[in-house]
């Protein structure tokens, strides 16, 4: 039985891998696959409990690999769902956390101590049986440093991980952490044995133990899945084979569906939202996925928050969305909306106020404000752009739009090379409690290399609000240090939303039993069959 402590989580290379969820920064080569270990290296279906194909339309193409430690792209992450299984994982549709490898919810020994017991006959695709040995494996990757894991600054609380026994597995923290349950579902389990001889072979071609397995992937054009027989867990695959295609253009998507190619598509275009018939469904689900507006607080221009604020003031936010989501968004009126658990409306709310967006210029002594504004070339983030423009212009700002894909937007920002960016984001792909939502954007890597707010009181006063919650057991309190988060952040205006959007998901009626519209980037088939 192995065991390590985990060594503090050095944050300075993840994001290698990641940028905002949707789009990662990262390249990974040899994405083109013919089959995993132990599978047929076919795409002819396996002899799984389902009769027939789920083929479904994906917006984004395979940016990274299959890893589960550092996977940030929204395709590989989704299909991730139905390769991989965690001892708990979420709900894809209400994000509510539940037990699959094991038996139950982990169970509290004491403040800081909590055991899982793992589902008996679990294997991996392989067919080699899953063990503590490979539980606590998946962790350690997960916290060692030099893995630079996208996962690690969720569980930083976990202090040590041993198995004891075959078959259990007991964590041991560093503080008492309330939501210690619901929250190691962002660590997937994965073979210690495949993993460990060749990991960059397990990227390409991922080994898990969930209800589908791996057949192969190629690089905007597909991924192919099929049903695991021998998986004995809470979810098995309802359809022998699944066929992801990648499709980027928006239309294609739309014209699959139509067409009946494919029986679901993600992230239907808002203007073809109402255009679908009566054998068509589309349902636009309200999710934390946001806008959001970051500036280089380095820049002099910046530094200022009244500057920040103002051009948040700016923003005529309810034009933008009746005129380029077509109404399928919400205005920020606290860090997450208004639909969440966690939800509290901000101390700041940005309304359109271009006389106090003038009227904090001049308090913050500046005359004309002319910078460039990156943005993502995201479908709509780039119908919102010039709205933005127009907006401030209005205000006598003089924004000048550079707009390219988020690999190159990102790699300038990492290098201190920008004004502002008016970017997508959403880590509720992960967890859905308002501490993961927060320190995604406001702890560690993104205000420490990426927007500058590091030195400032207001970060370290947030980081310190962050880890009392962290600790907190009571959750009215803990929701009460997560609000004065939220007053800080918005008032700080480092780094903010300026709406949360609604996704718009499209499937053929009648195809898909048991499918559902997710509040995340991606669909999932999880207890989905096909009719």
């Amino acid at each position: 039985m192995s065991a390590r402590s985990a060594a503090g989580v050095d944050r300075r290379t993840f994001m290698r891998y990641t940028s905002a969820i949707g789009v990662a920064t990262a390249i990974t080569a040899g994405l083109s696959a013919c089959g995993g270990p132990g599978s047929t290296g076919s795409e002819s279906g396996g002899s799984g409990s389902g009769t027939s194909t789920i083929e479904a339309g994906l917006s984004y193409p395979l940016s990274t690999g299959f890893d589960p430690m550092i996977t940030s792209g929204a395709t590989p992450y989704a299909a991730n769902m139905h390769i991989f299984e965690g001892l708990v994982d979420l709900d894809p549709a209400t994000l509510v956390a539940r037990p699959t490898l094991a038996t139950e919810m982990p169970k509290k020994i004491n403040a800081t101590t909590y055991r899982a017991t793992l589902r008996e006959g679990a294997t991996f695709h392989d067919g080699s049986p899953v063990t503590a040995d490979d539980v606590v494996f998946s962790f350690e990757r997960v916290l060692d440093p030099e893995n630079a894991s996208l996962m690690a600054q969720f569980v930083p609380f976990i202090d040590q991980v041993k198995a004891v026994g075959t078959s259990t597995v007991e964590f041991k923290l560093k503080h008492p952490f309330a939501l210690f349950p619901s929250r190691i579902s962002v660590v997937r389990i994965v073979p210690r044995k495949i993993v460990g001889a060749d990991p960059k072979a397990f990227d390409a071609k991922p080994v898990g133990s969930g209800p589908y397995r791996f057949v192969s992937a190629v690089r905007e054009d597909k991924i192919v899945m099929e049903a695991y027989d021998k998986y004995n867990g809470p979810h098995p695959a309802k359809a022998k084979k699944m066929v992801w295609y990648l499709m980027s253009d928006p239309s294609a998507r739309v014209s699959a569906l139509k067409s009946g190619r494919v029986q679901a598509i993600e992230d239907v275009p808002y203007i073809d939202v109402k255009g679908f018939t009566d054998k068509d469904k589309v349902e636009s689900v309200q999710s934390f996925g946001l806008l959001f507006l970051m500036f280089n607080c380095k820049d002099k221009r910046f530094a200022d928050k009244r500057v920040r604020q103002a051009l948040h003031y700016a923003l005529d936010t309810e034009k933008i969305i009746s005129t380029a989501l077509l109404g399928n968004a919400e205005p920020a009126t606290g860090y997450v909306p208004a639909t969440h658990p966690d939800y509290r409306e901000a101390a700041t709310v940005y309304g359109h106020d271009p006389a106090k967006a003038k009227k904090l210029l001049k308090e913050a002594g500046v005359d004309k404000l002319s910078f460039t504004l990156l943005l993502t070339d995201t479908g709509w983030v780039k119908d919102i752009a010039p709205l933005i423009k127009e907006s401030w212009a209005a205000a006598g700002i003089d924004a000048r739009l550079d707009i390219a894909q988020s690999p190159a937007q990102y790699a300038k920002i990492d290098k201190g090379d920008f004004d502002a960016l008016a970017a997508p984001g959403d880590p509720s792909v992960f967890g859905n409690d308002a501490d993961l939502l927060l320190r995604w954007f406001y702890y560690g890597f993104w205000p420490e290399k990426r927007y500058g707010w590091a030195g400032s009181d207001a970060y370290k006063k947030t980081r310190s609000l962050l880890d009392k919650a962290a600790s907190e057991a009571d959750a009215d309190r803990r929701k009460e240090l997560w609000g004065q988060v939220t007053d800080l952040v918005a008032e700080e205006a480092a780094l903010y939303p300026v709406l949360h959007r609604k996704l718009p998901t499209a499937w053929r009626d009648g195809t898909l039993p048991g499918f559902k519209p997710l509040p995340t980037t991606g669909l999932s088939f999880i207890d989905v069959g096909r009719a």
